[in-house]
């Protein structure tokens, strides 16, 4: 796990005039919460913040927040965005314990698709079902991202939740719950196939208004 540090400020001032009078200033408003200690509101420097979230980790490895000089480890836990400019809103980070496992979404790695036979066919689509999952772990061992390698993947294949090699420690909470969650992550199909589902899907939406038409009708 490699290691991040955002540095922040303590704030003491709150409330929605408060938290736009620090975006104008351009920092973000945010607030630390979990484990033991009380909720700490902080302030960050947007711009470094804004580079920090173009990175797959900023979302999800284990960060040491150093507030004022005191470090802290932390997750992000949720990010506000402004609708349609490049701001971010708000923050919020959550203590963690190295000693409590936690649960955190991680990015999926799609390796060897392109060189592998279904990649390599011209009538095969590889679809990504999940471009992340959920994983339970101690922070120590929480990975900033799953490798899946698809050098054989070949045309019929599906790669499931349990086919996924998991770092030591590392579990899926999903596989716990029986195994109608074991759900599919990839699957090669050739695309005449896929093109079939989208028209019978495209025509079993344009039959419910013709059904009702009908029905109205019939009622006359």
């Amino acid at each position: 796990m490699s290691e991040h540090t955002i540095k922040a400020t303590g704030r003491n001032v709150e409330g929605k005039g408060a938290s736009r009078r620090l975006r104008h200033a351009a920092s973000i408003p945010a607030i630390v919460y979990g484990g033991s200690a009380a909720p700490k509101p902080i302030q960050l420097d947007h711009e470094k913040i804004w580079l920090a979230s173009q990175n797959e980790w900023f979302y999800s490895s284990i960060l040491s927040l150093d507030v004022d000089g005191k470090v802290e480890s932390v997750l992000l836990r949720d990010m506000q965005r402004h609708p349609y400019k490049q701001i971010i809103m708000h923050l919020d980070f959550l203590r963690v314990d190295a000693n409590q496992a936690l649960r955190a979404k991680v990015p999926l790695h799609f390796l060897n698709q392109d060189s592998s036979p279904a990649g390599k066919a011209a009538d095969v689509v590889v679809l990504h079902e999940l471009n992340e999952v959920s994983v339970s772990c101690l922070p120590a061992d929480l990975p900033e991202f799953i490798e899946i390698d698809l050098a054989t993947l070949a045309v019929g294949d599906i790669v499931h939740l349990s086919d996924l090699k998991l770092p030591k420690g590392v579990e899926l909470p999903e596989l716990k719950l029986g195994k109608e969650h074991d759900v599919a992550v990839v699957i090669a199909k050739h695309g005449r196939v896929e093109a079939e589902e989208t028209t019978e899907a495209a025509a079993e939406t344009a039959e419910v208004p013709a059904a009702k038409a009908a029905k109205k009708d019939d009622a006359k």
